[in-house]
């Protein structure tokens, strides 16, 4: 899916970043922000039998968590600096078992709003060099005017 979308915030990355570092569930879980563009956001987090369920595979909580993540930071690429972000739902389809040694999460803006933004996040996990499907979720996030994300 490829876009042109407004950037209202030439510091987009920078403030993603530093929101990114912020989130200490993302630093306790071994999860890094790999990459960060207009509308898109990509998240890793390799393998630990912390993150894992009963069978070894990476938990569908964890699963989850870098959807919503992934997607939200896609959407707020696109918002104001002065701007906070919250999610309002996300539906998540568990495709495959999440086995393997990385998990990839690709956040993508389907339709940017003023207040509401469509993302749509594609899971996969690396097995053997190869990429996996495993999850698909559709998240939806609202932009909070005003609201700047920083911690005081």
């Amino acid at each position: 899916m490829s876009m042109t979308f407004t950037i209202p915030d030439p510091g987009y990355e920078e403030r993603i970043r530093a929101s990114f570092k912020r989130q200490m569930f993302m630093e306790f879980i071994g999860a890094t922000l790999a990459n960060v563009r207009p509308g898109y956001c990509e998240i890793h987090l390799p393998y630990k039998k912390e993150l894992s369920q009963q069978h070894g595979f990476f938990h569908a909580g964890v699963i989850g968590t870098l959807a919503d993540n992934a997607g939200g930071y896609a959407a707020y690429t696109l918002m104001f600096a002065t701007s906070s972000i919250l999610t309002v739902e996300y539906k998540l389809n568990l495709l495959a078992p999440g086995s393997g040694d990385l998990l990839i999460a690709r956040g993508q803006v389907v339709k940017p709003g003023r207040t509401l933004t469509v993302c749509r996040s594609d899971i996969v996990v690396m097995q053997d060099g190869q990429e996996k499907l495993c999850a698909i979720a559709t998240v939806t996030l609202m932009q909070m005017a005003g609201m700047a994300d920083t911690v005081s």
